[in-house]
C-alpha cells in the first residue's frame, strides 16, 4: 500500500495504460476527507460498499446463469 500525505487542493494522478484518473483533496474536516475524482467515463468509480454489492450481485447472476444452463 502506498500512503501519501496531501493538503487541500493537492492531487494524485493514477495512470492505467492510456487512461488517467485524478484524485483531488477537496476538503479536510475534523474526521473526514472529501475527495474529488476525475476519470474517463469507461472507468467505474464507486465507494467500497457499492463496489462490493455490485460484485456480489454479479456473482449471484453468474450462479443463476450456471443453474439455468444445467436444467
Amino acid at each position: 500500500m502506498l500512503v501519501l500525505t496531501r493538503r487541500k487542493y493537492e492531487q494524485l494522478v493514477i495512470t492505467l495504460g492510456d487512461q488517467t484518473v485524478i484524485v483531488r483533496v477537496v476538503d479536510v474536516g475534523r474526521d473526514r476527507v472529501r475527495l474529488g475524482i476525475i476519470a474517463p467515463k469507461e472507468v467505474a468509480v464507486h465507494r467500497e460498499e457499492v463496489a462490493l454489492r455490485i460484485a456480489e450481485e454479479a456473482q449471484a447472476l453468474a450462479g443463476a446463469d450456471r443453474e439455468l444452463a444445467h436444467t
